[in-house]
């Protein structure tokens, strides 16, 4: 992990020092609420539905040990609301779930971190009058809100198997280290017209849905051997999903700076400032095209032959960047892998089936073949996707220490990573895991599902997302059944913003809202640009929307056409969305449509029943 220096503590420390005099100036009166809203949005604060929450980075998904003690800490002693405020806001979600024809599926609680799609963490219950505290607490471990919230250069993501894959052309860490310094308070991106979002990834897989950010980053080599970058701008999800444009094909790595320099500068300048939701820059690059590549162009030969280049990397800054990114030193037995992983197969089939199936959906290879890269799931039944409680916090970091050199990732898909797990570990690291709940073997699986706070949190939702990956979840517990059904991409969101990824989604459920009711569409076929799902595209919209009684039926009737139509080959199930390419929608939508017509006839028939008795 990169160790942060002198200044970077410092730099941490002094902002939340700032944090707290702002803070205290705004309780005393000297600032309005407008005045502190962007202070303490440009530190992470927002104020959400029912209470303030609270966005943390987690820079391109690394987190240790000791800092997720901390978050352990802040779940436990500061997400607390009021126990008014709490039952209030219940008892308003429990009357929105009558309004829906369901019984109340989700609690909402407090005590609990969130991870996000973009190797965040939030908090949803945390007073302001706390706040303060919080940060402080925050910096004793390196860790801030610096930037997660405002129309700036936000958290720069990566894959989880950074520095690990086996697919990897380079490290991108260090990359994305220093990616981060130059873009944290950067005085000229600090007001850009909308948010802006950066993802690396240097591995022939995609694993950091790239080609869905405003830029995409992908470590490659030119003909000559050379490392640089391919270059994607202008992806984003929401109102307009779009795919990034690659805009250079290769790009010498020193020269990375400079470049997004220019890419920044030329959104800058001509984003739409008078329409937030054509402010993206997704919108400038669908509009200009070729234009906009070429102010880029010319932009970044200004400022390498007349502003002389001042972000260029130098080899020895690269070097003293990477040396924090160093495999740890782990003692390994001398048993070849090949045999290692012998004994680990004898023992899953004397042992038990599910660490079998665990090993397999569970456990990636690595790049030294004495370790494997362990997801722990954080999907379970009675627990919304990416939440984590104080104990199971504590928990995870206890596994790090003991198992993965006290270090975790955080994952797109809103799970944790044991990046450096011996091989002759993981029987002992399974009992673990299972005792801790984090031994599920469902990682790709239906219900390791993304999905976003939606209305139960975020007041711009349209709808909750919770229910519904609650409803999903309870219906299909069986591993028997979820194995057979293979690996599905399911993403739910609960407004068009697309936290929650619903976009790139093999199914996506997005909340809407019609006549002040929560309803929901479901679309078909999108992908992330994984290496199951395929080139990324965004999915179709299957239909009408459904309402919230209907979804989990509509997911069995798409489930149950998938089944009908799948092919068999060499033993093994053609997977979904190789089914739903083959065939096209035509099948899933008939099915999806017919099953809200049949429960909406049966509702009819029960209400007339019940009417004339």
């Amino acid at each position: 992990m990169y160790q942060y220096t002198d200044f970077d503590r410092q730099f941490v420390q002094l902002r939340a020092a700032q944090y707290r005099d702002q803070l205290e100036r705004w309780q005393a009166g000297k600032l309005s609420d407008d005045e502190f809203r962007p202070l303490r949005l440009q530190n992470g604060w927002y104020v959400q539905r029912y209470a303030p929450m609270l966005r943390i980075a987690v820079p391109y998904g690394e987190l240790s040990s000791a800092q997720l003690r901390v978050l352990a800490c802040i779940a436990r002693d500061y997400d607390a609301p009021d126990a008014a405020l709490l039952a209030d806001a219940q008892s308003r979600q429990d009357a929105l779930d009558t309004a829906a024809g369901s019984a109340p599926a989700a609690r909402l609680v407090k005590g609990v971190g969130h991870f996000t799609t973009r190797q965040n963490v939030q908090f949803n219950w945390i007073p302001l009058d706390k706040s303060a505290d919080v940060m402080d607490l925050l910096a004793s471990v390196n860790m801030h809100g610096i930037q997660t919230s405002g129309n700036c250069i936000r958290n720069i993501t990566s894959d989880e198997r950074a520095g690990i894959a086996v697919d990897e052309i380079a490290d991108p860490r260090p990359f994305c280290e220093i990616i981060r310094q130059w873009s944290t308070l950067h005085p000229e991106f600090a007001f850009l017209p909308r948010k802006f979002k950066i993802a690396v990834t240097g591995a022939l897989e995609d694993r950091a849905a790239t080609h869905w950010h405003d830029v995409g980053l992908h470590v490659v080599k030119n003909d000559a051997g050379e490392t640089g970058f391919r270059v994607l701008v202008g992806g984003g999800m929401g109102r307009t999903p779009v795919i990034a444009t690659t805009i250079r094909d290769f790009l010498p790595w020193a020269e990375i700076l400079n470049y997004l320099e220019a890419v920044v500068r030329v959104y800058n300048r001509w984003g739409r400032r008078d329409n937030m939701y054509k402010a993206r820059i997704k919108i400038l690059v669908k509009a200009e095209g070729q234009r906009y590549i070429d102010e880029v162009e010319a932009e970044y030969a200004q400022i390498l032959e007349h502003d002389g280049a001042p972000h260029t990397i130098t080899q020895a800054e690269l070097d003293r960047v990477s040396a924090s990114f160093v495999p740890p030193a782990l003692q390994c037995d001398r048993k070849s892998a090949d045999s290692k992983i012998a004994h680990i197969l004898r023992a899953a089939a004397e042992d038990d089936v599910e660490f079998g199936r665990w090993l397999q959906q569970n456990v990636a290879p690595h790049k030294n073949p004495d370790l494997r890269a362990v997801t722990l799931s954080f999907k379970r039944l009675g627990q919304s996707p990416g939440d984590a409680t104080a104990d199971q916090l504590e928990q995870a970091a206890e596994l790090a220490e003991q198992y993965s050199a006290g270090e975790v990732r955080v994952t797109h898909d809103q799970n944790l990573v044991l990046p450096w797990v011996r091989c002759d570990a993981l029987p002992e690291l399974w009992r673990a895991a299972r005792k801790a709940g984090f031994a599920r073997p469902n990682i790709r699986l239906l219900t390791d599902m993304i999905a976003c706070p939606g209305g139960d949190f975020c007041a711009l939702a349209n709808a909750r997302s919770l229910p519904i990956a609650s409803a999903i979840t309870a219906r299909y517990q069986d591993l028997d059944e979820l194995h057979d059904l293979g690996e599905i991409d399911l993403h739910i969101s609960g407004c068009i913003n697309s936290c929650g990824h619903h976009h790139s989604g093999h199914i996506g459920i997005l909340g809407v809202d019609k006549d002040g009711k929560e309803w929901y569409q479901v679309t078909l076929g999108g992908s992330d640009g994984s290496a199951l799902s395929g080139e990324p595209v965004p999915g179709k919209v299957v239909g009408p929307s459904f309402s919230a009684a209907e979804v989990p039926e509509v997911i069995e009737a798409l489930l149950d056409t998938y089944r009908q139509q799948r092919q068999q080959s060499g033993g093994r199930s053609e997977t979904f969305i190789a089914t739903l390419r083959r065939v096209g929608i035509e099948p899933f939508k008939t099915a999806a449509n017919s099953a809200r017509l049949e429960r909406r006839t049966a509702a009819s028939e029960a209400d007339r029943e019940e009417h004339s008795l």
